[in-house]
């Protein structure tokens, strides 16, 4: 995957651990002891040095990283990053910023305490990429492991239905959009998968009613300004109806001509190549044929279903309309599994690889 030239230092990413009762803190720790992962940024894991150490024992990993305290962040008394010594010769920069203790979580149960955490770590990161880049304790991109919504309600942060809107509200934008990039695999024959959607963690029910012309044309105009950026200079973009058959000319409901088909009209008159709206049981095999370059699904489980079916181990989440950059792996917590180092970490590997791109993209471009 082609993302544009890459600049000479190396970026700073912030990582949240994630909810410490999943597998967040395993795919990190595994994700970045491969060097070819590692080499690409410095690195600041915000989250438990507690739940890092296990997850690295329990995976044979030698600690390759150096803990700071939270309360170290931002305090004009306490030592900068870059002053602070490497635990030794061959130690990259990888910080885990240590803000609370874990002990009250368990492991691969949902609960408060758990939530209370992960909302604190992935709010920790994103004041991180909002400082000043001139602050020392700035990172140019953010990379968050997954948490429990659950949990989040639990911990009385229900208000946000998951990171991307908190994400949406401390940066300030009225609204975000969902990007899932999976790249080419070679060996397997599986052409790049983009797929971005309109909607995003709403009840099914409700959908129908939250789309407008507006919002789909929106979306359109953000997917193929992301797949631009992965290479894509004059991206071909599919959308999907709402409805079977994408409505049947009106038979089986009136939102795909009522409402998708004058969104994609508004998009092609702003120079984008749009075409549909084409019913979503057909479209994802046109674009793994290579038609299209990116896919715009109107609800969540129409964009991400095929993605997990055809790319588990390596999608990647990526948050668009945001003044910062943002991936993520396309998984979950996965509690019935951790804690027991068989977790893959292909797809934090890749959203981590993906975020250092981007951010080597964008400060070239910054003077």
């Amino acid at each position: 995957m082609s993302v544009g030239p890459v600049h000479s230092v190396h970026p700073v990413i912030a990582i949240s651990m994630g909810d410490p009762a999943g597998i967040g803190a395993e795919v990190i720790v595994k994700a970045l002891a491969l060097p070819e992962v590692r080499s690409l940024a410095r690195f600041r894991i915000v989250g438990n040095a507690e739940s890092i150490h296990r997850a690295a024992n329990r995976a044979g990993i030698p600690p390759y990283w150096r803990v700071i305290n939270h309360t170290q962040v931002g305090n004009p008394d306490a030592t900068a990053p870059q002053s602070l010594p490497a635990n030794s010769p061959d130690s990259h920069d990888v910080l885990v910023i240590d803000r609370h203790a874990a002990h009250d979580a368990p492991i691969g149960t949902v609960s408060a305490a758990a939530g209370h955490l992960s909302f604190h770590f992935v709010d920790d990161a994103i004041a991180m990429t909002l400082r000043a880049a001139s602050d020392p304790w700035n990172a140019d991109a953010i990379v968050t492991g997954p948490i429990s919504k659950e949990a989040w309600k639990r911990a009385g942060h229900g208000r946000y239905p998951g990171h991307t809107e908190l994400l949406a509200e401390r940066c300030g934008v009225p609204s975000a959009a969902m990007l899932f990039h999976a790249p080419a695999d070679p060996a397997s024959n599986r052409r790049e998968l983009n797929v971005v959607l309109v909607t995003i963690h709403v009840p099914l029910m409700r959908v129908a009613g939250m789309l407008t012309v507006d919002r789909i044309a929106r979306v359109i105009e953000q997917g193929a300004a992301a797949v631009r950026e992965f290479g894509h200079e004059s991206p071909r973009v599919g959308v999907c109806g709402l409805n079977p058959h994408a409505g049947e000319h009106g038979l089986m409901g009136d939102e795909d001509e009522r409402v998708i088909v004058p969104a994609i009209e508004l998009a092609r008159s702003r120079g984008i190549n749009a075409e549909g709206p084409f019913p979503a049981d057909t479209i994802y095999n046109a674009a793994l044929r290579g038609r299209f370059d990116l896919i715009v699904a109107m609800y969540h489980d129409q964009g991400l279903i095929p993605v997990k079916v055809l790319a588990w181990d390596c999608a990647v989440n990526v948050t668009l309309g945001l003044p910062i950059i943002r991936t993520s792996p396309d998984h979950g917590t996965a509690f019935d599994i951790a804690d027991q180092n068989v977790a893959d970490a292909g797809s934090m590997s890749s959203a981590i690889v993906l975020a250092a791109r981007l951010a080597r993209r964008k400060n070239a471009r910054t003077p």
